[in-house]
């Protein structure tokens, strides 16, 4: 079975929220597939998105680049609209100035 990275705008998905956006990096950037574009907050805490799948997925594994987050929580909804949320991961990253958090998680199969 080919892998796929579900999260890419070109597989339907769609950013459907963002506490913060930056006219130069918006919150689409998350999902574009492009290692040279980021989404960029204003750095008050938290920031949250709402990534929308359009679709069921079954998910093995994440990979969350990012710089200066404290705590990656992720919350997951089956629903068809944007509620009832449960928390599904939560981690403390480690923090190395000026350098890229890598994280990979990888994760009971699981359908969302």
């Amino acid at each position: 079975m080919r892998k796929v990275d579900l999260c890419l705008s070109s597989e339907g998905t769609e950013v459907i929220l963002a506490t913060s956006s930056d006219e130069k990096h918006p919150p689409e950037n998350i999902i574009d597939g492009n290692p040279e574009t980021f989404w960029t907050t204003t750095g008050m805490f938290p920031q949250e998105f709402i990534i929308c799948f359009h679709k069921h997925v079954r998910i093995e594994k994440l990979v969350i680049q990012s710089y200066f987050v404290r705590t990656l929580r992720i919350e997951k909804s089956t629903s068809k609209e944007p509620v009832d949320f449960e928390q599904w991961i939560e981690r403390d990253l480690v923090h190395t100035e000026g350098q890229l958090q890598n994280e990979e998680i990888m994760v009971s199969k699981y359908t969302l």
